[in-house]
C-alpha cells in the first residue's frame, strides 16, 4: 500500500549547545541569529515551503526563547507544537516522550543542519527505493565534515558508525529523514542513547534504511568555524548561473570552439543584461563546456585569455561576471562536471555559498536544462524569440517588486 507523503516534522531542539558557548549562554543554539533570525525559523520557513503542516519540536535547554519566538506557529504557516523534558537528556529519550504525538510516517530534523530540502523529489525518491526509511546524505565529495555514511549503488546505507571510525565511508548523514513510527521500537527502553545511534545501524543492517544523497552542502549553526558560511549562506546574495555559448556570445558550429578573444562575439543584448544583473545586485557565475581543451583544439591558456576579454569587456559595460567554471574534458571523459552532469553548479554552489534552490540557471540547449534540474535549479532557457536581455528584464523586475512590496 502505497504510504500518505508526511505532513508532520519532528526537531530535535533540546541540547545544551555547549561548543557554542558564549552565544548559547542565554539561549539555545538553533535560536543563534543569521540574516536577523534565528537559524530555527529558516528550517520553519523552509519546512512551510515544502507543504509541512505540523511541527513538533523537542526541546530541553531554556526552552521558553523557543516557545517565547515561535508560539503556536500561525505566524509561519504551520502548527507548532512542543514536548520539553530535562536539558540533559539523550534524543532518543525526548523521542519517547513525543511517541504518542507522532505520526505513523513523520520527517525527524536536527535542530542545527539546514540543507534546501525539495520534498516532491524526496519522496519521489522514498517512494523510489520502497524502504521503510530513509535518511538524507551529504555526499561529503569536498571533505567539508567526516564522513559517518556509506552508501550502495542502490541508495540503500550500507554502514553508519557514528564514531566515523569504519573503513570506507563515504558521506554525511544530516537527518532530513522519513521515519516509520514503528521503527521507534528500536529505540531503548530508558531512552539512554542517541537517536541516530539507536536506529540506522540496527535499520541499515536489517536492509530497512535507505539514503537520498546530496551534493548541494548544508548549513549549520553547530560549530563555530561554520558560522561565516552559514551567515553567507543565509544572506542569499541574489545570483544568476549562465552558460555560455549561445547565451552569452554567439555559438559556434559543433565541435568549433572560441579559441582567441577576437573569435567571442556577444549575441545583441547579452552585454545589457550583464548590466542590468548588475544594477539588481545579482551576483553572476558563468558555467561552460569547452570540450576544445580535450580535443587538443585550444589550451587552458587560450580559454584565459578569452575569458579575461570577455570579464573585461563586461566590466567596460557596466556588467560584472563574479566567477567562471568550465569542464576541459571531452565528450566521452566521463567527469561529473560536464554537463548535462550538474559537477560545475555543485562547485559554485560549495564555493559561494548558494542556495541553488533559489538560483537560477540560463542556458540554451537540452543539457542546461538537465544540469539545472539536477542540481535543483530554476531553469530559464534562450531562444530564438526570448534572449538574455528578456530573461535579465523578467527577473530583476520581479526582485525589484519584492523589496518594494
Amino acid at each position: 500500500m502505497r504510504p500518505e507523503r508526511p505532513r508532520q516534522a519532528v526537531i530535535l531542539a533540546g541540547g545544551r549547545g555547549t561548543r557554542m558557548r558564549p552565544l548559547t549562554d542565554d539561549r539555545p543554539k538553533p535560536m543563534i541569529e543569521f540574516g536577523g533570525r534565528p537559524f530555527l525559523e529558516h528550517v520553519v520557513e523552509l519546512l512551510a515551503e515544502q507543504g509541512f503542516e505540523r511541527i513538533l519540536m523537542l526541546l530541553g535547554y531554556l526552552p521558553d526563547v523557543i516557545q517565547e519566538h515561535f508560539g503556536d506557529g500561525r505566524r509561519f504557516g504551520v502548527s507548532i507544537d512542543y514536548v520539553v523534558s530535562g536539558a540533559d537528556d539523550l534524543t532518543a529519550k525526548r523521542m519517547l516522550l513525543a511517541l504518542p504525538r507522532l505520526d505513523e510516517l513523520f520527517m525527524l530534523l536536527y535542530c542545527d543542519n539546514y540543507w534546501p530540502l525539495d520534498m516532491d523529489r524526496h519522496w519521489a525518491h522514498y517512494l523510489a527505493v520502497d524502504a521503510p526509511a530513509m535518511v538524507t546524505v551529504y555526499a561529503n565529495s569536498d571533505g567539508y565534515s567526516r564522513s559517518n555514511t556509506r552508501v550502495g549503488a542502490d541508495s540503500m546505507v550500507e554502514a553508519f558508525d557514528r564514531s566515523r571510525s569504519a573503513p570506507d565511508l563515504k558521506g554525511v548523514e544530516i537527518s532530513y529523514a522519513l521515519l516509520p513510527k514503528s521503527s521507534l521500537a528500536l529505540l531503548p527502553p530508558d531512552g539512554d542513547e542517541l537517536v541516530e545511534q539507536a536506529l540506522y545501524p540496527a535499520l541499515a543492517e536489517q536492509g530497512q534504511l535507505a539514503a537520498f544523497v546530496s551534493e548541494h552542502r548544508y548549513y549549520s549553526v553547530g560549530s563555530m568555524h561554520r558560522l561565516p558560511l552559514t551567515e553567507t549562506f543565509f544572506a542569499r546574495q541574489p545570483t544568476v548561473i549562465l552558460d555560455r555559448d549561445g547565451v552569452l556570445n554567439r555559438r559556434p558550429p559543433r565541435a568549433e570552439y572560441v579559441r582567441t578573444p577576437a573569435e567571442f562575439a556577444w549575441l545583441d543584448g547579452s552585454l545589457e543584461a550583464l548590466a542590468t544583473f548588475a544594477d539588481a545586485g545579482y551576483q553572476v557565475v558563468v558555467v561552460s563546456n569547452q570540450a576544445g581543451i580535450a580535443r587538443g583544439a585550444m589550451t587552458e591558456a587560450d580559454l584565459r585569455e578569452v575569458h579575461g576579454r570577455m570579464v573585461w569587456e563586461a566590466t567596460e559595460a557596466g556588467g560584472r561576471i563574479d566567477a567562471i567554471y568550465y569542464c576541459p574534458h571531452g565528450w566521452d571523459d566521463g567527469c561529473a562536471c560536464r554537463k548535462p552532469r550538474p559537477g560545475m553548479l555543485f562547485q559554485a554552489q560549495r564555493e559561494l555559498q548558494l542556495d541553488l534552490s533559489r538560483t537560477t540557471f540560463i542556458g540554451d540547449d537540452e543539457r542546461d536544462g538537465q544540469a539545472a534540474d539536477a542540481a535543483g535549479c530554476r531553469y530559464r532557457s534562450v531562444d530564438e524569440s526570448t534572449s538574455l536581455l528578456d530573461h535579465a528584464r523578467a527577473m530583476t523586475t520581479s526582485k525589484l517588486e519584492r523589496i518594494s512590496a
